[in-house]
């Protein structure tokens, strides 16, 4: 089991000098809350994709009988696994922290601003309706 962890780490490392990476730059761009959130949503895909991967090289492993491949990449899977359940939990307690992040904001829509004399026609017409 122990092999097992040490091979997972070069993956930890570079997961943890990615998301390292995105806060720092993030929380100097925006805050640190809308870091948080990219960083989450970011983890999310990355784990997603990278289990899906590891499952798939995992699988040809397993199908192409080659022991060493399956046990190397069965290692990085789960690692990938729990790195996603662990994205789970924190977005779980990000959004129970911040509930207005649940709620994206809706896009402004611009009302363009009428021209002088149409304003004026409008405010005649307005009082040659009221009479």
């Amino acid at each position: 089991m122990a092999v097992r962890l040490v091979r997972m780490i070069p993956v930890l490392v570079v997961l943890a000098l990615l998301a390292a990476g995105v806060y720092l730059y993030i929380s100097y761009r925006h805050s640190p809350l809308r870091a948080k959130e990219v960083l989450i949503k970011m983890f999310l895909v990355l784990t997603i994709a990278l289990s899906a991967f590891f499952g798939i090289v995992t699988l040809y492993a397993l199908f192409e009988a080659n022991a060493g491949v399956f046990d190397l990449f069965f290692s990085f899977m789960l690692a990938a696994l729990v790195g996603l359940g662990i994205t789970l939990v924190c977005r779980w307690r990000f959004l129970k922290h911040h509930p207005a992040f649940k709620d994206k904001a809706f896009r402004a829509k611009i009302i363009p601003k009428e021209p002088a004399w149409l304003q004026l026609l409008k405010q005649i017409f307005g009082m040659i309706g009221k009479r």
